[in-house]
């Protein structure tokens, strides 16, 4: 993707096309059919050479807004970074590889929260460094138990 094309022509409409092309009807039903994939695999599987994972989270979130489920996105989001990183569920010790993975996974997931969530992100963060989840504990969508607690459903 090196040449650009993700950003050439219509990129919302080679978007919806390509999710519609799948058997969706929106890319928020594709992405949760695939809950533990990166941005960057949804964006991969949409068109691997003309779609950005930072493409496939913007229509993600336009989406959420208009659905009133932002949150609902956040958490989602937080599935994929830890997925990601930490692909064996949250580590029993916190030795300093470990602490990396997990400080690279929330890192991300922070980068990716709308400005309107920041401070919620803020206080899950403090809570998931007080209070820790258990060893293994790998979230598989955004509707986690442990998640819902971090993060209710409440639209700010």
């Amino acid at each position: 993707m090196s040449d650009g094309r993700a950003w050439q022509g219509n990129v919302k409409a080679r978007l919806y096309e390509r999710v519609r092309e799948r058997g969706y009807d929106s890319l928020t039903a594709f992405a949760e059919a695939r809950p533990t994939a990166s941005l960057v695999e949804l964006a991969e599987e949409l068109g691997p050479d003309d779609i950005a994972g930072v493409q496939v989270f913007s229509g993600l979130l336009a989406e959420a807004e208009r659905r009133k489920q932002v949150t609902r996105l956040v958490r989602s989001v937080l599935v994929r970074m830890l997925s990601q990183s930490l692909p064996e569920g949250w580590p029993a010790v916190m030795d300093d590889t470990n602490r990396f993975k997990v400080a690279k996974a929330i890192g991300r997931w922070s980068s990716y929260t709308p400005e309107t969530h920041e401070k919620r992100v803020e206080q899950a963060r403090a809570a998931l460094r007080a209070s820790p989840p258990p060893a293994g504990w790998r979230p598989l969508g955004p509707d986690d138990e442990l998640l819902l607690t971090l993060l209710p459903d409440e639209e700010v």
